[in-house]
């Protein structure tokens, strides 16, 4: 009789939940948030105090919008504008939905909230509405429009203006969400998106000074960013000889 062979049991395999993982990629990403935020808030005082970034008219302008959409945050009903915020929020879904090459099959908008419905979901479409400041894009995309018909030179301290109202409508309505409890992100872990947030957000204000500050320049800004990572590393390997 043949010899009947054992079967082989079934290799063990490690399974990691995506929320540990998405977690200990955040706690990878902690160095980056340390070292991005001392590189900005340094650059954005050097050039504030040094070269008057702050009596620029882009810089009066940008703060003008921000103090009137504070005012209208804490003076208008919040109903007059829960609506705005939902709407966007949910287009802002929809348009990264679309990039990622999906499909939006239902698109709802409510005072009280709003869901779309679509074939494809994934970490940038979740956490979009909180880094993506649709409001403010879509200023900037009718201004570009704009020179296409016109000079639009004259009117760039209101689109700094505009730009003011919405990035801080955008950013006002981002931190009111966050301790709500959003599903948005919860699904990829609380922590992880918080990290991925605050990055991305970092990001977009850290091109608008590089886009309006005259003395600061992407090699600059870099060679800055550079500098503390090499003082965290020297930091770093001090810590472990230790």
């Amino acid at each position: 009789m043949p010899a009947v062979e054992p079967a082989e049991s079934p290799r063990p395999r490690l399974v990691v939940p995506t929320r540990v993982l998405n977690t200990a990629i955040a706690v990878f990403l902690l160095p980056l948030v340390g070292i991005w935020s001392k590189t900005f808030f340094y650059v954005f005082a050097r050039e504030t105090l040094r070269h008057d970034y702050w009596a620029t008219e882009e810089f009066w302008f940008f703060t003008l919008g921000a103090v009137l959409w504070i005012i209208a945050f804490f003076g208008l009903p919040r109903r007059a504008v829960n609506y705005a915020y939902v709407f966007g929020h949910e287009l802002t879904h929809a348009i990264w939905v679309l990039l990622m090459g999906g499909r939006v099959s239902e698109f709802e908008v409510r005072r009280d909230g709003g869901h779309i419905i679509t074939n494809k979901s994934n970490v940038w479409i979740a956490l979009s509405p909180y880094f993506y400041p649709i409001y403010s894009v879509a200023v900037i995309v009718l201004y570009g429009l704009g020179w296409i018909f016109w000079d639009m030179a004259p009117y760039t301290r209101w689109l700094f203006l505009a730009l003011g109202i919405t990035w801080t409508f955008h950013m006002s309505f981002t931190l009111w969400m966050l301790p709500k409890g959003q599903s948005d992100l919860a699904h990829h872990g609380t922590f992880f998106s918080l990290v991925v947030i605050y990055l991305m957000n970092l990001a977009v204000i850290t091109a608008l000074v590089l886009l309006t500050a005259p003395h600061v320049t992407v090699r600059g800004f870099s060679r800055e960013f550079l500098h503390n990572t090499v003082e965290f590393s020297s930091w770093i390997a001090a810590l472990l000889r230790r």
